[in-house]
């Protein structure tokens, strides 16, 4: 190969390996995080002054970036999420002299690519898929943090579209199967993961453990079981806002600073409150939601709230379970969970749905009851 004429211009050069497909060249190679955003430029979509489509790229979101900013500065990380680039035909490859190793399938070469750096401040890349990543790489404290980066030569702002769209068109992965795998891994996560494990590892006990009212009941990505009838996300989230609310009944339990989260006792407080529900609503337990509102996604979000308003005033020490069970047989005469009407909703017991809309009009209706014969009761 041709070696490149010398050039005055200042370029970054990186060991990488060559290969081309459809009929352009393709490199892949590591480069420090920090170093993204000096060769590569995010191609924002917007219209210019004629209206006409410029550029791609969504806006980016702060949070996110924060989440990876935050992950990465833990320390020691793995990282291998590739950032994909176009790249100018500016770029300069030049091939490693020497023997082929033997076996060498010979589907690419090695060498060094230079990747200029204009003094005007311009960019010889663009990111096509990894804006959020490069963003979060260029602010986190270890500016050395190796990335692979994968690139195809390309100027035309066609083609960085249509990669852009072949990259993102796929079906993201299913958030119930990232929820089951969670408690399986032992590993630091981002911010946003991080607050779906636990309630992740307590639905896992929830399904498998003997003394759970919900043992069997959950169905979950990897189940196929006919007795599974409550779906794990209606749970995963209701034990979610428990936590993260102020006045969440398992708040109390959540990771404090150095203080890691009390999980065994969420579990305990959980299955203190639902096997309370179980025995004051037998008629309703372990149908399917077609048959019950009770396990309905919508009715498992509204006792979930309840939950923490009769949970949170259980005096310390106190029989949780009996202290529900008490709690619900006050109310049990006015629910409807398997048939007749919710006569203050004016809804019969099948039209509740799992929309937000009739979520709030449950669980409001359920925290009035609740209220009025507790109070009904001190006095």
């Amino acid at each position: 190969m041709t070696r490149p004429k010398k050039s005055k211009e200042t370029t970054l050069a990186v060991r990488a390996v060559r290969t081309e497909q459809a009929d352009k060249a393709v490199y892949a190679f590591f480069v420090a995080g920090a170093d993204l955003l000096k060769i590569a430029e995010i191609s924002r979509v917007h219209r210019d002054g004629e209206g006409s489509l410029q550029g791609f790229q969504r806006k980016g979101i702060k949070s996110h970036v924060q989440a990876i900013t935050e992950f990465l500065d833990r320390g020691p990380v793995l990282f291998p999420n590739a950032i994909i680039l176009a790249i100018s035909p500016r770029a300069r490859f030049t091939q490693t002299r020497g023997e082929k190793p033997d076996g060498d399938v010979r589907s690419c070469q090695a060498g060094t690519l230079r990747i200029p750096l204009p003094s005007d401040g311009s960019k010889a890349a663009w990111i096509v898929d990894g804006q959020q990543r490069s963003i979060a790489l260029s602010q986190a404290r270890d500016k050395s943090f190796p990335v692979p980066v994968v690139a195809f030569v390309s100027e035309e702002l066609s083609v960085h579209r249509e990669q852009f769209i072949l990259v993102n068109k796929a079906k993201p992965l299913d958030p119930r199967l990232i929820n089951e795998l969670l408690p399986e891994v032992d590993a630091a996560f981002p911010r946003d993961l991080s607050s779906r494990k636990v309630p992740s590892e307590l639905v896992n006990r929830l399904q498998t453990s003997a003394d759970s009212p919900f043992q069997g009941l959950i169905k979950r990505p990897s189940d196929d079981s006919p007795t599974a009838v409550v779906i794990d996300s209606a749970l995963i989230k209701a034990i979610r806002n428990s936590i993260s609310s102020a006045l969440g009944s398992l708040a109390p339990y959540k990771a404090s600073g150095d203080c890691p989260a009390d999980v065994d006792a969420m579990y305990r407080a959980l299955v203190a409150y639902w096997s309370a529900v179980r025995s004051v609503f037998p008629e309703a337990w372990g149908r399917p939601p077609t048959e019950s509102r009770l396990m309905h996604s919508a009715g498992i979000e509204a006792m979930s709230l309840l939950m923490d308003r009769i949970m949170s005033r259980a005096a310390p020490g106190i029989d949780l379970q009996l202290h529900a069970s008490e709690a619900l047989r006050r109310i049990a005469p006015h629910c409807r969970w398997t048939s007749g009407r919710w006569q203050d909703l004016q809804r019969d017991w099948n039209e509740i749905q799992n929309v937000g809309r009739d979520i709030k009009l449950l669980s409001g209706h359920l925290a009035r009851l609740d209220h009025i014969h507790a109070f009904a009761k001190v006095a």
